[in-house]
C-alpha cells in the first residue's frame, strides 16, 4: 500500500522539513540522500533524462528510508503524472505554474473521484489489489501531494489565485527562472528577485499553503524562517556533491603543500 506521506503530515503540523533535488539517475543517489537524513526528495524529470524503471527504483529506495518521494515533471501532462503516481510517487511537482487552471488540472489528474478523475489501477501503490479499492482510493487521496512551482513574473502576479486553488499542498520557489523572467538572468540575490519571492511566500502563507524556499546562502535559513517559512530545499545533489568534492580537493592540496 502507498506509504504514509510524512511530508504532508509534517506540513500540516507546521514542522520544519528539508528536501533536495535528485538529478543523478540512480537509486544510489536516493540512498545517499536518505542516509543523510532528508525528509523528502524531488526526483527531477524536467531537466534530467531518467528512464521509468529507474524512477520506480528511486521511489522504492525513498520508501525504504521513510522519505517522501516527489517527482518534478516537465509539464502538466495528465498521462505522465498518472504513470509516476502508479509507480509510487507520493506527489507531483509542476514547474512554471502561471494560473490556477494548471493546478486544477493537476489536482484532477492526481486524485481519485470524487476529488479528481485519476484513472484507477491497483498496482504497487494499491498493494496489487490486496485491499479493497475503496480503501486504497481514500488512502491515496489523503497522501498524494500536488506541488506548484512559481518561477515567472506571470506566476508571481497570479500567486494568490494559485495558492487558493483547492487541492494544492505546497508552493516551491524557482528563483533562477524567475530572475530570467524579470530580465536579470541568474542574479538570484537581486532585490527584485527577493521581493518577488517574498511576495509569493507571504501570499501563499496567508492563504494557508506552505511555501518551500531554497537555501542558497549562509543566512538564508534565518532569513526565510523570520518570514514564516519552514520548508526548505538545499539545491540538487549534483551541486552539493561537486562543492564538497572541490572543497576536499582544495584541502588536500593545502595539506600536502601541492598548491601555494
Amino acid at each position: 500500500m502507498l506509504s504514509e506521506n510524512r511530508l504532508r503530515q509534517a506540513l500540516k503540523a507546521g514542522r520544519s522539513v528539508f528536501g533536495v533535488l535528485a538529478s543523478l539517475p540512480t537509486a544510489a543517489s536516493i540512498e545517499l540522500i536518505g542516509d543523510a537524513g532528508f525528509d523528502f526528495v524531488v526526483i527531477d524529470t524536467e531537466h534530467v533524462l531518467i528512464n521509468p524503471e529507474t524512477i520506480e527504483h528511486m521511489i522504492r529506495t525513498a520508501e525504504r528510508y521513510r522519505m517522501t518521494p516527489l517527482v518534478r515533471v516537465p509539464d502538466a501532462d495528465p498521462k505522465r503524472m498518472l504513470r509516476l503516481l502508479d509507480g509510487g510517487a507520493q506527489g507531483i511537482v509542476i514547474p512554471q505554474v502561471e494560473s490556477p487552471e494548471t493546478v486544477r488540472q493537476a489536482v484532477q489528474a492526481c486524485r481519485y473521484a470524487p476529488e479528481g478523475n485519476r484513472s484507477l489501477n491497483a498496482g504497487r501503490p494499491g498493494a496489487f489489489g490486496r485491499d479493497a479499492l475503496s480503501t486504497y482510493v481514500a488512502h491515496a487521496n489523503r497522501h498524494i501531494m500536488v506541488v506548484a512551482m512559481i518561477e515567472t513574473v506571470a506566476g508571481v502576479a497570479a500567486a494568490r489565485d494559485i495558492a487558493e486553488t483547492p487541492g494544492l499542498d505546497l508552493v516551491l520557489e524557482g528563483a533562477a527562472d524567475l530572475s530570467q523572467s524579470l530580465g536579470i538572468s541568474w542574479d538570484t540575490g537581486h532585490p527584485r528577485v527577493l521581493a518577488a519571492l517574498e511576495h509569493t511566500a507571504r501570499t501563499c502563507l496567508d492563504s494557508g499553503v506552505p511555501y518551500a524556499a531554497f537555501l542558497r546562502h549562509e543566512d538564508a535559513g534565518a532569513y526565510w524562517r523570520a518570514r514564516g517559512v519552514t520548508t526548505f530545499m538545499l539545491g540538487d545533489e549534483r551541486g552539493i556533491a561537486f562543492r564538497a568534492l572541490r572543497r576536499a580537493l582544495e584541502q588536500a592540496h593545502t595539506d600536502t603543500g601541492a598548491r601555494s
